[in-house]
């Protein structure tokens, strides 16, 4: 088992850029696949970004893609998601996911949950 806490959400204006952390303890970090998923009130959580165990491949939704960046430490038990050239349609709150099994590119394939970080982008 694994646990998340995700941290750096906060309130940015349109066009800047904001660097989220999700903590990993339990289990080898190393061990699962890791994704960023968002959600905001009244709509389903959809998938952000992911990556594989050893950072060989990565996934962007279309939304964000060239304007998102995920990545992770296995040293540090982290991953991370820089967010550059946001707009006010990417506010929500982003949940750091993870699965030792498959790439958690929807929330079907999501094993455990971070609690949540809230981002607020102002026009």
């Amino acid at each position: 088992q694994v646990q998340l806490v995700e941290s750096g959400g906060g309130l940015v204006q349109a066009g800047g850029s904001l660097r989220l952390s999700c903590a990993a303890s339990g289990r080898t970090f190393s061990s699962y696949a890791m994704g960023w998923f968002r959600q905001t009130p009244g709509k389903e959580r959809e998938f952000v970004a992911a990556l594989t165990r050893t950072v060989s491949i990565k996934y962007y939704a279309d939304s964000v893609k060239g304007r998102f960046t995920i990545s992770r430490d296995n040293a540090k038990n982290t991953m991370y998601l820089q967010m550059s050239s946001l707009k006010p349609e990417d506010t929500a709150v982003y949940y750091c996911a993870a699965n030792p099994r498959s790439v958690p590119m929807a929330v079907g394939l999501v094993d455990y949950w971070g609690q949540g970080t809230q981002v607020t982008v102002s026009s």
